[in-house]
């Protein structure tokens, strides 16, 4: 009764040929009432359109000139990438530095966490690993695990500008979506892709160097929408399933995957008679994401009356591919990367979750508290948790996550029907089950 991989992957890109969803573009909104549509479709009830005021932001340039101070016929010339919600417009000319200098452009090289998984599966409540993979297998996660602190030290350092310098990503990008919590940061701050930043870094290390940063990039409010339909259960307690409908760019894992679990499972719950249905169950996906979960957030202080009678709150975020790089591009493979399976600490639910990735055969999965790596999970429905709301987060992390190279080609088509028939497990799994 779930719709087949093919069928998913089709509305995946259906979804990403729209281009580049960040919260208040276009093509969210079309994403938005397009899901919208699709909810109707299947025959779920009370659809509706739900508005989330969220700020919207979109570069325009960015670019770095730098040039040796003792022959400034020497000069490097590359383009940049605006960080998000940073200052939208300036015109920076200062000396150049590695370190941070107060008025200085300050260059820091950036690099991804490498994360062994053994590590992790020393944290987990439960893993399936049939293959036995974790004994070697490191995860390139898409972050430093303080990537905020490197911009904020520059900032307090009283830096002009901030131009980071992705020596330390795999492959050759300057795409990067970091950080997406649509905090204004008051400094002109760029990426610099591999290549270019070790073009400018070599001029730097020759002699004092100055350096002419330009940025331009529009902010302003705008609305987007939460998705929301129903479906009536036996029971009077609800199930919510959610993911968000946003993105960083035209991204397939991150999240037009998470898009096709939800209406996958949004299909095959619609065509259960509602007797056989274990909750009421709702479906969501929500706006801003990329915007500190503003969907979210606005969704959970909208309905707070209804949260007490929530068992299970169940988010489905990048049906990923793992990905090696090969001269300096992405290579996918036919394994999927490891999933994060998120589970509030209630032993029955643990077991649960245990058991159906096993029923399934979702291999390279981790059953994980919800706080194991921070106070909330690092998933799009993070603020459930502190709410007291039982929940399973799904979220893969490739390295890939916040690039222009998360195309169609990094989803991992053989889990969708697996990863929906999991959903489905797990809710089925919590009939009977009540809040108190």
């Amino acid at each position: 009764m779930i719709p087949d991989a093919a069928r998913m992957m089709e509305w995946i890109e259906t979804v990403t040929s729209r281009g580049i969803r960040r919260p208040g573009y276009p093509a969210d909104d079309w994403t938005a009432a397009w899901a919208a549509e699709r909810f109707t479709e299947f025959g779920l009830h009370d659809v509706r359109l739900a508005p989330v005021e969220l700020p919207v932001w979109r570069p325009v340039t960015a670019a770095l000139v730098v040039r040796l101070d003792a022959d400034p016929s020497r000069v490097v010339r590359v383009a940049a990438s605006a960080l998000p919600y940073t200052t939208p417009k300036a015109i920076v000319s200062a000396p150049v530095s590695r370190e941070v200098v107060p008025g200085a452009i300050v260059v820091p090289e950036y690099t991804f966490t490498e994360l062994p998984q053994s590590y992790v599966r020393d944290l987990a409540t439960a893993v399936h690993d049939p293959e036995g993979v974790f004994d070697e297998l490191v995860q390139t996660l898409p972050f430093q695990l303080d990537y905020l602190d490197i911009i904020q030290g520059v900032m307090d350092g009283g830096a002009a500008a901030f131009a980071g310098a992705l020596t330390g990503v795999p492959w050759e990008t300057r795409d990067y979506y970091v950080p997406y919590d649509a905090v204004h940061r008051d400094l002109p701050a760029v990426w610099l892709s591999g290549g270019d930043s070790r073009r400018v870094l070599d001029l730097v290390d020759e002699g004092p160097c100055t350096g002419t940063l330009t940025v331009e990039s529009e902010t302003g409010p705008a609305v987007s929408h939460n998705v929301i339909g129903t479906l009536p259960g036996r029971s009077d307690q609800w199930v919510i399933i959610g993911s968000h409908h946003d993105a960083p760019w035209a991204s397939a894992v991150e999240d037009a995957s998470g898009i096709a679990l939800v209406l996958a499972a949004a299909q095959y719950w619609a065509g259960v008679p509602e007797r056989d249905r274990p909750h009421n169950l709702i479906f969501l996906l929500t706006a801003g994401h990329m915007a500190h979960a503003a969907g979210t957030r606005a969704f959970i202080e909208e309905n707070r009356g209804l949260l007490g009678d929530v068992v299970l709150q169940l988010h489905l975020e990048h049906a990923a591919r793992r990905c090696v790089v090969v001269d300096d591009e992405l290579v996918p493979t036919g394994d999927p990367e490891p999933g994060w399976w998120f589970t509030t600490r209630k032993p029955e639910l643990v077991s649960l979750v245990a058991a159906t990735l096993v029923a399934e055969d979702l291999r390279r999965s981790f059953v994980l508290p919800p706080d194991v790596f921070s106070p909330m999970p690092p998933t799009d429905g993070a603020f459930f948790h502190p709410e007291g709301v039982p929940l399973v987060h799904f979220l893969s992390a490739p390295m890939y996550l916040f690039d222009s190279a998360d195309t169609l080609d990094k989803v991992h088509e053989a889990s969708l029907e697996p990863l929906t028939r999991a959903a489905i497990r797990i809710v089925e799994g919590t009939a009977g089950w009540r809040r108190a």
